[in-house]
């Protein structure tokens, strides 16, 4: 009768390392953890840098950690084995271990090396630094970013233009209210001159019934 295989479970784990530390200190980690699994007949079935990321929460004064996820298939021990291995490492901040539901038979299971390879960790000069004591009191003031001086600097030259908008839109109705008391003044003046001309024909035709009428009497007698 042949023997009942026995079936693994897959895991995932992720640790967290120190935001200062070189990778020579991240390479001796993930030695030790491929040893632990190799040495339990495990396997790696991914790997994969997440880099450094901002905590949550402060942890040993860190504001910020390079996190390292994996996902591994093995038996019962395994994990117990890993977690006291990464509570006895310095550059191990915090770790945590999530059980799935799959099962793997480890002698059919195929991995891909290249899923499974530890890269160096890459440090970037771009990401800000944690605070100092002081600053994180408040006592004294973080220097601020170029970044939020160019932010500062777009808005003010925003706030410039609309300004700029603003008055040449108000110099535009100021011109287009003169405009139209020109307009109205013109047709007053023109109007005034229509009523002038009037009276004076009025007058003229007055003057020549006038003198008709004296014409007419001179006549008579």
């Amino acid at each position: 009768m042949a023997a009942a295989t026995q079936l693994a479970r897959e895991y995932e784990l992720i640790y967290i390392l120190r935001p200062t530390v070189g990778p020579s200190e991240a390479r001796k980690v993930a030695d030790r953890i491929s040893g632990i699994v190799d040495k339990r007949g495990a396997k790696l079935t991914r790997v994969d840098n997440w880099g450094k990321r901002k905590l949550a929460y402060p942890i040993r004064k860190n504001t910020r950690g390079i996190f390292v996820f994996l996902r591994l298939v093995g038996f019962d021990g395994l994990i117990a084995e890993l977690e006291r291995n990464l509570r006895n490492l310095d550059d191990v901040m915090r770790w945590q271990t999530i059980r799935l539901e799959h099962l793997h038979d480890l002698s059919t299971l195929e991995v891909d090396p290249e899923e499974v390879e530890f890269r160096e960790i890459e440090t970037s000069d771009d990401e800000d630094e944690d605070p100092t004591f002081e600053e994180s009191l408040g006592m004294k003031p973080r220097p601020r970013e170029e970044s939020r001086g160019g932010k500062g600097k777009d808005k003010d030259e925003k706030a410039e233009k609309s300004g700029d908008e603003s008055e040449e839109k108000k110099a535009e109705g100021d011109a287009s209210e003169k405009s139209d008391a020109s307009e109205k003044s013109d047709a007053s003046g023109e109007g005034e001159k229509a009523e002038a001309a009037e009276t004076s024909d009025e007058d003229e035709s007055a003057e020549k019934k006038k003198s008709g009428e004296g014409s007419s009497s001179d006549e008579e007698e």
